[in-house]
């Protein structure tokens, strides 16, 4: 099966180091469009844009970006709670229609407890799930076609459509939740599942799960997964670039963080902490996998880390389990995106091509260097 390899756009801000000020580059449109044009060019299938108050709003970025690049999709979130079902399709299926198809729905229940009060949503963790197939419910309605007439706990509407089809003929729905709820609500109605990046066999084991309960719907999954990746010219030099990610990450720094994380709602993000109670040498899960990214981030904590070879056999060790679409980041976001592309591309699958066919610099203005280390006139 072909790999779906996604990049990601920081609109929450970037740099060189994590827990530090120090290297760091704001969140602007200028950089985002930076970003989006470089993955655009490399041959990355879309991007996912982050959502929370701690960035900007995903919608209006994407929107932006999708103007100045012609390939790249958009994975974006919606977040049931805060927008109507009905409002959220519309939006879904302008985007995709203005796009000719570049939309990705990411569905976000959301487990920061303080932030969703910020956002004037004080149901339980459990509710929010019920109040996520009500949306959905009503979602895949309007998607098929249908006027839609529902009443549930958390959602009601009469005489719901949508007069205006999107270009896809189905918009895809993605979804990360590890609580039994989360699990529920995505066996029922979602396309693609998405794990975080953990041990092979923790993955293996999620996989299973959520087979299982789509069997009982009578559904069939896709599965992605979310991870960071560090991948040099060596596995010595990704190690090293590893290690220096965090070198300005005090011991009371990762404390701070940890206890705000600590305080989410999120079964994911419990299993995400797991990872970082080793100490930093605990922090390498396998030589190829290192969990130094979540001592201070939220979400995603983990890395694939290593030369071109190694990340690749990572990334192939998660295919054979079910896992065809990779979401990738690492920092700086823009200089990452040319490392991955450059080093692991040519040893994946059916990637696309960049954008240009010739590649290197031009030497003794004549000469430019093919595969293989041979010389050949320009």
């Amino acid at each position: 099966m072909p790999l779906n390899i996604f990049w990601f756009i920081p609109t929450q801000g970037d740099g060189r180091f994590l827990g530090t000020t120090v290297g760091g580059r704001p969140a602007t449109i200028d950089y985002f469009a930076q970003v989006a044009r470089a993955a655009d060019a490399l041959g990355y299938e879309g991007v996912l844009l982050p959502t929370g108050r701690g960035c900007d709003d995903a919608w209006v970025t994407a929107s932006g970006l999708a103007a100045i690049t012609s390939r790249l999709k958009y994975l974006v979130a919606i977040r049931p709670g805060l927008v109507s079902p009905t409002l959220a399709y519309r939006m879904a299926a302008t985007f995709d229609r203005q796009s000719r198809g570049r939309i990705l729905i990411n569905v976000v229940a959301g487990g920061d407890t303080e932030e969703l009060q910020g956002d004037g949503v004080f149901l339980s963790h459990d509710e929010r799930y019920v109040q996520t197939d009500d949306f959905l419910t009503v979602w895949n309605g309007l998607a098929n076609g249908e006027t839609v007439n529902y009443s549930g706990p958390h959602v009601r509407v009469n005489g719901a459509r949508q007069f205006f089809p999107a270009f896809q003929s189905h918009i895809p729905l993605y979804f990360g939740g590890s609580s039994p709820a989360a699990m529920r609500v995505a066996a029922k109605h979602i396309d693609l599942y998405l794990t975080w990046g953990e041990r092979p066999e923790q993955v293996a084991e999620k996989i299973a799960a959520m087979r299982e309960l789509a069997d009982r719907q009578g559904r069939f999954l896709r599965f992605g997964i979310r991870l960071h990746v560090i991948v040099r010219d060596t596995v010595a030099e990704a190690r090293r670039d590893a290690e220096k990610l965090i070198e300005h990450v005090t011991p009371e720094v990762a404390a701070e963080a940890q206890n705000v994380l600590a305080k989410y709602e999120s079964d994911g993000q419990r299993r995400m902490l797991e990872l970082q109670r080793g100490g930093r040498e605990g922090l390498w899960l396998r030589p190829d996998l290192w969990a130094g990214v979540g001592l201070v981030r939220g979400g995603a904590g983990t890395a694939m880390v290593g030369d071109g070879p190694a990340v690749a056999a990572l990334i192939r060790e998660y295919a054979d389990l079910g896992i065809d679409t990779f979401i990738l980041s690492g920092y700086p976001h823009l200089e990452e995106a040319y490392h991955f592309a450059e080093h692991v591309f040519p040893l994946l699958p059916d990637r696309r091509p960049a954008e240009t066919e010739s590649r290197g610099e031009v030497i003794a203005n004549g000469a430019v260097r093919v595969p293989g280390g041979a010389n050949g006139s320009s």
